[in-house]
């Protein structure tokens, strides 16, 4: 197995000519024109002209007169062409036939489509979700609530000791999780931080006291907190396979949940160390299972059965051992420690 060794690559980000020399094969039931309409997902939308959705970046024509040429909004018409014999999809703008004085058209990035749906991993995207064993030592901790409150949440205040900073006023609070283990190497790789609330800090002080104006679950003594990241979160995404041969797992499945189907976010034990780009597609494989042969009439004969595919995932944020990816197709049942790979 490739030894596990950046900047996430948004939909907007121009480039020319193709990423990777792949053949693109595509969907035998692909339309020649397509209407973008509401709802839409590059994703979606590429699966309908690709028997490979990754592949976007091999058959997109990039039009110089069209502003922001690599988002798609509702109205644009996707055609498929033919240069030297090869597929091209190619984009008009189309805007609706209406009476106006002459203006400029500006389109917000927000109504763009997303590449996948975004509601499935917005809780995800600007959160922390991986801590590093110095960070779970070092940051900032509830120590009590403020009141009588039996279960702290949304409104609530609650008191904070190892906040040093005046300049960071807005915290993010995160309960600490297990750890990230590789299942290979027993490498630590990280901590889970699982985002519960966002609150302000109304008095500095030891302790110091934060209001809490948004939370996603009760509020605990020991929940760590971290400055929250007011930054844009990547929302537009190009998909593409890694450029290189990857292989990782699945280590663990956000929030719990036993059965792993499409849409769920899942966490792999490849990170930037090794490469790992967000808009990465991986391939999904079930760890075939050692089974004891019958038949050859040996003694404690076992063998392992082939890795099955199941599926398919897109990574939408990275770190630097460890990274977080969206199930966008489920074949078959998923399950953690099943292997990831370039598709």
């Amino acid at each position: 197995m490739p030894s596990k060794k950046f900047l996430g690559i948004v939909f907007a980000v121009l480039f020319a000519g193709s990423l990777y020399a792949t053949d693109v094969v595509l969907n035998p039931e692909h339309p020649d024109r397509y209407v973008v309409v509401k709802g839409d997902t590059l994703w979606d939308i590429s699966a309908m002209f690709l028997r490979d959705p990754w592949l976007w970046p091999e058959v997109w024509y990039v039009n110089p007169q069209i502003e922001n040429p690599h988002l798609i909004y509702p109205g644009d018409i996707l055609t498929l062409v033919y240069v030297d014999g090869k597929p091209q999809l190619r984009m008009s703008r189309g805007y609706p036939t209406v009476d106006l004085s002459p203006q400029i058209r500006v389109e917000s990035l927000e109504n763009a489509i997303p590449t996948i749906p975004l509601d499935a991993i917005r809780p995800f995207l600007t959160r922390a979700l991986v801590v590093s064993a110095d960070e779970l030592d070092s940051d900032p901790y509830v120590v009590a609530s403020a009141g009588e409150h039996v279960v702290t949440g949304v409104n609530d205040r609650v008191y904070v000791r190892g906040i040093e900073d005046k300049n960071e006023t807005i915290f993010d609070i995160y309960h600490p999780g297990g750890p990230y283990i590789d299942p290979d190497t027993d490498e630590l790789l990280g901590y889970e931080a699982l985002y519960v609330g966002t609150g302000p800090v109304e008095q500095f002080g030891d302790p110091a006291t934060i209001y809490l104006a948004e939370t996603t679950r009760e509020i605990r003594v020991g929940d760590r907190l971290q400055p929250a990241d007011e930054s844009t979160p990547v929302t537009h995404f190009q998909p593409h396979a890694p450029s290189t041969d990857l292989e990782g797992r699945i280590i663990s499945v956000i929030d719990g949940v036993t059965q792993i189907g499409q849409f769920n976010v899942v966490a792999i034990d490849l990170g930037t160390r090794e490469g790992l780009e967000v808009g990465h597609v991986l391939r999904i494989f079930q760890d075939g299972a050692y089974i004891k042969d019958t038949v050859s009439g040996k003694r404690n004969d076992a063998v392992k059965l082939p890795d099955e595919d199941a599926g398919l995932i897109m990574v939408f944020r990275t770190f630097e051992k460890v990274s977080f990816g969206l199930v966008m197709q489920a074949t078959s049942a998923i399950h953690k420690n099943d292997f990831v790979r370039t598709p």
